[in-house]
């Protein structure tokens, strides 16, 4: 199994750019990232290219103050356009893989069909991955998207074949459990799986799952991408690193 550093909060401490070099001297496969838009994507590509590495995907910008995301806003269509605008120019200009786009805080049916129109939107604008995330309530109170069932059925309804689930264990763990059954069940509609302890977000070597048992899963199941990293080290990172090197 290959994993990928979601550079979000893996090195945050550095320029996006040096994040990269220095995920590639860990040994990571690939990087991902959160929000890159503030790093001119020259800067971005140029790392990319110097070390070998593949970016992975990017999320949609976050909105206003307190916002978690656009797409299923009621009456927000123009600026959740916007952003879907803004991270697949940014994805072709680094070869992204994947764009997440982010549903924000909201609840009800204008809100599932706000989505919808906006994936339908971002799905019809670019041939790259659309990706949709399920966030658990607990960091992320008010959330959208917070199950897999959930996503599915938007999944389902938008009938985009580029449009995908991020499978984040951290965040199945938290809403719903049983882990493993569901990445088998879900495999045909999963883009991305990313992983992080339980309940704390650390490293994967301590919590509630058994990471070794589920990267046996993904590899037997044939998951061809790097895994994605997505915790928060609670400090430097190359200490919580001894998971990478096992």
């Amino acid at each position: 199994m290959t994993f990928s550093a979601n550079l979000g909060f893996l090195w945050q401490e550095l320029p996006l750019p040096d994040a990269i070099r220095a995920a590639h001297r860990a040994g990571f496969a690939a990087v991902e990232c959160h929000w890159p838009y503030d790093v001119p994507a020259q800067q971005v590509a140029a790392a990319l290219s110097g070390t070998g590495l593949r970016m992975l995907g990017l999320n949609t910008r976050r909105g206003g103050p307190g916002e978690n995301g656009l797409s299923a806003l009621p009456g927000r269509a123009a600026e959740a356009r916007a952003a879907v605008d803004e991270a697949i120019a940014y994805a072709d200009a680094i070869d992204a893989g994947a764009i997440h786009v982010m549903a924000g805080f909201a609840t009800g049916q204008e809100a599932e069909a706000a989505f919808i129109d906006s994936l339908r939107y971002a799905c019809a604008a670019t041939t790259r991955t659309i990706l949709i995330e399920p966030l658990n309530s607990y960091d992320a109170p008010g959330y959208f998207l917070t199950t897999t069932a959930q996503a599915e059925g938007i999944i389902a309804k938008v009938a985009a074949p580029n449009l995908r689930l991020m499978f984040d264990c951290y965040h199945v763990q938290l809403m719903e459990g049983d882990v493993t059954h569901r990445l088998e069940r879900l495999l045909p509609i999963i883009g991305h799986i990313q992983f992080a302890s339980v309940p704390d977000r650390g490293a994967p070597d301590h919590g509630e799952l058994n990471y070794p048992h589920i990267f046996a899963v993904a590899e037997r199941l044939g998951w061809p991408l790097p895994l994605g990293a997505e915790y928060k080290p609670g400090g430097p990172t190359e200490p919580t690193l001894g998971w990478l090197l096992r």
